[in-house]
């Protein structure tokens, strides 16, 4: 049986393979609590919520023998953003499409199989029920990256991970036994040393973190956000065995006109992004994202005094500026800050007389006077 399914995940174009048993992943639960302790987990919930539950599979399932891990990756298909371009946002790797649709496939496949075997299966893909990068370690598929990330020797990071679940005693493979050894090259690719220590991410610190997070984004991480407003591949693009899979990438994707996206309607926007985690569907963390990236885009250009593209920015911040999100105000008054010029104080100066709410005042006066910080509850 197991043969069976490892030759469907080959079939369906998995990158990986392997079997571990259902039993409690040891230590998985104690290194998450002491996330939340510590604070490091940010504002994370999924398998944060319940570490317990996500790091023993039997506690939702209690039928479950084994887990059957595949993986898939991602990359050169989904290629690469190029270099940055004025008034245009990146979206990391991973979400420049949907690209769990094969790894969904490969699993309904391999769950299929064992049902018309007679046996219990069910999927486990980005589910809060089981740490799947856990799974992939313990059945051979990967080892623990210094960046967190799930690595294997021919894919590097470039990989999504699922598991199905089932009453199958099948055979078990071995955990694998390689590691980063001496290489530590993703701790300062990032951009915000959230890398604390090999192992060890503080979410407080992560941009692809704050990407999906409602509510104000730390003024300390504005400016190194850059053109990102999705997702964040530093740490995977310094990682030594992916490397070959970037240089196999010829295709440009990722890149998105910010000014376009903002003017879209929250229809427009949940369509094209569906596949995008945005916390209660709410496309204005999407847009939050596009403003900031807007400022950093043309980051001082507006002492040109219009010679640049970069009236057409501001006209646009301009108009989030006098809306009703109190957010989107707050955030466009520091993209207005950011690139500055005549007209962009102009517009600063005229809303401090007109604004009511607090937070966004304290955010107007920083943005006039060229530092500080302000945040909503």
């Amino acid at each position: 049986m197991k043969e069976r399914l490892r030759q469907i995940a080959i079939d369906e174009g998995c990158a990986g393979f392997g079997v571990t048993g259902a039993e409690e992943f040891a230590g998985v639960a104690d290194a998450i609590n002491h996330r939340n302790e510590t604070g490091f987990s940010g504002r994370i919930r999924f398998t944060y919520k319940s570490p317990e539950l996500a790091a023993d599979v039997r506690r939702s399932l209690s039928w479950a023998k084994s887990l059957v891990v595949i993986s898939w990756s991602y990359v050169p298909e989904a290629g690469s953003p190029g270099p940055a371009v004025a008034g245009t946002g990146r979206i990391a790797r991973f979400a420049t499409a949907d690209h769990y649709t094969g790894l969904r496939h490969a699993a309904a496949a391999i769950e299929a199989e064992l049902q018309k075997r007679g046996r219990r299966a069910e999927v486990l893909i980005d589910d809060d029920r089981l740490v799947d990068r856990a799974a992939a370690v313990r059945a051979g598929l990967a080892w623990w990256g210094k960046s967190t990330m799930a690595l294997d020797p021919k894919h590097g990071p470039w990989l999504l991970l699922g598991s199905v679940a089932t009453d199958a005693r099948l055979p078990r493979d071995h955990p694998t036994r390689r590691d980063c050894g001496s290489c530590d090259a993703c701790i300062p690719a990032c951009p915000t040393g959230a890398i604390v220590a090999p192992g060890t991410l503080d979410a407080r610190r992560c941009l692809a973190h704050w990407l999906q997070t409602a509510g104000v984004f730390p003024v300390e991480l504005r400016a190194p956000l850059g053109d990102r407003i999705y997702g964040c591949d530093d740490c995977l693009d310094a990682c030594p065995p992916g490397v070959k899979r970037i240089v196999a990438t010829s295709e440009i994707r990722g890149r998105v006109d910010l000014i376009g996206l903002l003017a879209a309607t929250d229809a427009e926007l949940l369509e094209h992004y569906a596949h995008f985690y945005l916390p209660r569907r709410r496309p204005r963390i999407l847009r939050r994202n596009a403003i900031l990236a807007l400022g950093n885009s043309y980051a001082d250009c507006g002492d040109c005094d219009g010679v640049a593209d970069c009236l057409e920015a501001i006209s646009v911040l301009a108009g989030f500026l006098a809306g009703r999100d109190e957010q989107l105000r707050l955030h466009s008054a520091w993209a207005l800050g950011r690139i500055g010029g005549r007209e962009a104080r102009r517009l600063l100066a005229a809303r401090v007389d007109v604004e009511r709410v607090p937070a966004v005042s304290a955010e107007l006066a920083a943005a006039l006077s060229g530092g500080g910080r302000a945040t909503l509850e």
